[in-house]
């Protein structure tokens, strides 16, 4: 069924805003997997997620209708709330202030100019929609203005990845291309350009890998050619392997050549007084990079003197928000959490998935009908870089799998336990006392014990006629589940949800996890929960987002 392409406005930016963050949010670890350049410190996709939320925010804040929008929460389906009505202008701009303000490490500040170089072009429109002609405009704007920002630009990163899709979104709207077309053109010439970095970078070369931060903007560019197309990015999401398979990984105690420290400030300043702040940081280190304009900026800079680099943003203005990282300490940080133990979790949902990255887990992301496979498994645990792992394998069809996987772990010298969870809800049970600090054992205990105590549920939607163990079902109906077993059929997702509710609690429980699915409203889960509260005071509720892909609903009572 064909899709209608939208209209480049203020609510088409609102949706990029949101599906760029939960394309973030899947893809972060495995691009701080390949993160080899300019540092090898494996923070580049870390770095990109947290600058997208602080842009979510801003632009959420300037439609007056905060949306649930924080640092590891996203909604997987793009859908936005209803808010105070704003201009497409108004849009861009406060989505690339609240970049600008956010941004964190070489890659966010990178990416808060290129938005900033949209926003030039398109922060000024009087118009509500822009044109594919504008969009491409703004798209060479920011590949533009991010080539300024970076005092010596290399080829093989992002600005390598951000100019060819700029060349190739001028020549879509050449060809007299609309927004959507712009976009998807962008998109390819992306990807494209990204395969090709490792052949002009030599370090990307030598670790097998393509470049981090031009993933992310294979991933930001993907999720506008989703917004303004109404059609699914037509490759899996970002894991890696979407884009190219890293052959090996930079090992984490490489001593890398150059600066020791990365100094980033924001700067109240006069545009004279950053020119010359260019100048004396240039002289101080590398990796230099100073965005922004009209009297607020971001600085980055890697230096062996932390202190003169902060004494030169004194002397051209107010610097604040300093934050100062020793490379060192963070690759120590990094062998440190390599010999911890982690969770790998197998999760059916993007909100999920978030959910289970924010308790510090590593997740593999399984499609509805598509198990993953023992082999993916497996590679998220090495990707874990843990001796010690639990595995969550989330639902009996993937037990199998997970078994696998851990067979082979083990044959690399990893312990691994899995813990037997038939649901998501389980999972997260488990993960919720998992404590590192226990020994292995006692982890493993508490944790499948917490994931047995957690009587699960699921509301269905029936594909067919069938019979079940609450009698026969036709296609459309909803079906509430309770461990597995069919126990309600209902017409309604509300009155089925209250029968299950009624039933699992008729048995006790202290408290009760519901997990929306993507198409089920904000006020269904109001509803619940003012049920339970009625007739169920001492039991509390908590309500989370499972995001595309997901069940639409999903029920755990501990």
């Amino acid at each position: 069924m064909p899709h209608e392409p939208h209209s480049l406005d203020a609510a088409a930016v609102r949706t990029w805003s949101s599906l760029t963050l939960a394309a973030l949010g899947r893809a972060r670890e495995d691009i701080d997997a390949i993160n080899v350049y300019p540092v090898a410190d494996a923070d580049t996709g870390t770095n990109l997620y947290l600058t997208a939320c602080s842009a979510a925010r801003a632009l959420e804040a300037a439609f007056d209708a905060p949306a649930d929008v924080s640092e590891g929460t996203a909604r997987g389906d793009g859908a936005v709330g209803a808010g105070a009505a704003t201009s497409l202008g108004d849009a861009v701009r406060a989505y690339a202030h609240g970049a600008l303000t956010g941004a964190r490490g070489n890659s966010g500040t990178i990416f808060a100019q290129l938005l900033r170089g949209v926003a030039d072009v398109l922060g000024g429109e009087p118009r509500a929609t822009a044109s594919g002609g504008l969009l491409a405009g703004a798209l060479a704007r920011a590949a533009e203005s991010a080539y300024q920002a970076v005092a010596h630009p290399v080829e093989g990163t992002m600005l390598t990845v951000a100019a060819a899709a700029a060349r190739a979104a001028g020549a879509a709207e050449a060809a007299a291309g609309s927004a959507a077309d712009v976009a998807r053109a962008a998109y390819e010439g992306a990807r494209a350009a990204l395969a090709e970095t490792p052949g002009q970078l030599a370090v990307l070369g030598r670790a097998g890998v393509v470049d981090a931060g031009g993933c992310g903007i294979v991933a930001v560019l993907g999720a506008l050619w989703q917004a303004l197309s109404g059609q699914e990015v037509p490759q899996e999401p970002v894991r890696g392997r979407a884009v190219a398979v890293p052959t090996r990984q930079q090992p984490c105690d490489e001593e890398p050549d150059g600066p020791g420290y990365e100094v980033t400030y924001l700067l109240d300043a006069p545009d004279p007084a950053v020119d010359l702040l260019r100048e004396a940081l240039d002289a101080l280190g590398d990796s230099l990079v100073v965005v922004g304009g009209d009297g607020l900026w971001n600085v980055h800079v890697h230096v062996d003197d932390p202190g003169a680099a902060v004494e030169a943003g004194v002397v051209a203005g107010r610097p604040y928000r300093i934050r100062i990282t020793h490379f060192g300490d963070e690759r120590r940080r990094a062998r440190t959490e390599r010999a911890q133990r982690a969770v790998v979790a197998v999760v059916q949902g993007e909100g999920l998935a978030g959910l289970c990255q924010e308790a510090g887990a590593t997740t593999v992301l399984a499609l509805p009908g598509e198990p993953p496979a023992a082999a993916e498994i497996a590679a998220a645990v090495r990707r874990a870089h843990a001796r010690e792992v639990v595995l969550l394998p989330g639902g009996a069809e993937q037990r199998a799998a997970a078994a696998a996987a851990a067979e082979q772990a083990r044959a690399d010298g990893v312990r691994v336990a899995v813990i037997p969870t038939r649901s998501a809800v389980q999972g997260l049970a488990a993960l919720a006392v998992h404590d590192p600090d226990a020994s292995f054992d006692e982890d493993v205990v508490a944790m499948t014990a917490a994931a047995g105590a957690t009587r699960h549920g699921e509301l269905a939607i029936a594909e067919r006629q069938s019979f079940t163990s609450a009698g026969i079902c036709q296609a459309g109906d909803v079906l509430g589940l309770i461990d597995g077993d069919v126990a309600v059929i209902g017409s309604e997702l509300a009155e089925t949800a209250e029968a299950v509710l009624e039933r699992m609690l008729g048995s006790g429980g202290e408290l009760v996890t519901l997990v929306l699915g993507p198409e089920v409203p904000d006020a269904l889960a109001a509803r619940l929960e003012a049920y339970v509260q009625h007739g169920h005071l001492a039991v509390d509720t908590l309500t989370y987002r499972g995001g595309r892909y997901s069940a639409p609903l999903l029920i755990g009572i501990e």
